[in-house]
């Protein structure tokens, strides 16, 4: 009788309706898939905010889940260029390759910055289409949502009013929590910074901040002593207020400049889950700019 109650319970909390099943590149669409597909998704996200996008290993068991995956969600912009063909590849999935309805990239529903004019081995690892990193600019992400919900309706018809109500609710708070964040973040603008990578363009545009220098050479080249100690030498003459690193960077660099020059190094968690508060897209900017105030003038 238990066994047979219990059976009864599991199926009345089991959804009446098949999941999709999302597989997420990086951390701020898997976020993102939650917010519109509700109850009638389930996604995985192919890397965390404690990894670098760039730098991923099409693993087994990744593979298993692009094999499974009715919807890939993809950066673009060739963010994931290194691993993703690979992944799709091997995974034989017909849905999730490029052109069919179970892939979307989110680049091509935005504006990128830093389009070079031209490109060259030597310039490091330049992403031709421009930077890929533009979830850093809250006013990019509505688009990306509305697409993200025209997808799932085109895949899932039978969800169409939940994604559309899902939409509409998530817009909604995101404008009111936008008008905030630009609030909050006025006393930023012309704040000077340096950055290990060039992962904050988008949000210093969205700001007004201004970065003066990257502690790479080159996009993707690590530091070397020469250049670091030139980075040191030009703060004594116009020294930035803080040094900004993404929570999967790599530390050393960023702490040896901070050292010598008694700018602050800042930690900011760049993706959901890159810090403990930022929990979800609305924690991402509440934490990202909670941690900028703190910065002192």
């Amino acid at each position: 009788m238990k066994k047979f109650l219990f059976l009864c319970l599991a199926l009345c909390a089991a959804p009446l309706f098949a999941q999709v099943k999302v597989l997420s590149t990086v951390p701020e669409w898997g976020a993102l898939a939650r917010e519109i597909g509700g109850e009638r998704v389930t996604v995985f996200e192919a890397t965390s905010a404690l990894q670098d996008p760039h730098h991923i290993e099409a693993r087994p068991s990744l593979i298993a889940r692009a094999r499974s995956a009715e919807l890939l969600l993809a950066t673009g912009a060739d963010l994931e260029i290194g691993w993703l063909p690979l992944l799709r590849r091997e995974s034989g999935n017909r849905r999730i390759q490029p052109g069919q309805p179970g892939y979307l990239e989110m680049a091509t529903q935005v504006t990128l910055r830093d389009v070079p004019k031209g490109i060259d081995r030597a310039m490091g690892d330049v992403h031709p289409a421009g930077d890929p990193h533009f979830h850093l600019d809250p006013r990019n992400i509505p688009p990306v949502a509305k697409a993200l919900a025209a997808r799932l309706i085109q895949i899932d018809p039978a969800g169409t009013a939940v994604y559309q109500a899902h939409l509409a609710r998530f817009l909604e708070r995101w404008q009111t929590a936008l008008q905030g964040w630009e609030q909050a973040g006025a006393r930023l603008k012309g704040l000077s910074f340096l950055q290990t990578h060039r992962s904050f363009s988008y949000l210093a545009y969205w700001l007004q901040m201004t970065a003066v220098g990257e502690l790479e050479p080159k996009p993707g080249i690590t530091p070397g002593s020469g250049h670091l100690s030139q980075i040191v030498a030009q703060q004594k003459v116009a020294p930035a207020k803080v040094v900004l690193r993404a929570a999967y960077q790599d530390d050393k660099a960023a702490r040896w400049v901070s050292e010598q020059t008694g700018i602050p190094l800042l930690t900011l968690p760049f993706t959901v889950g890159g810090t403990p508060e930022a929990r979800d897209l609305f924690g991402l900017f509440d934490d990202t700019l909670k941690r900028l105030q703190g910065i002192p003038q």
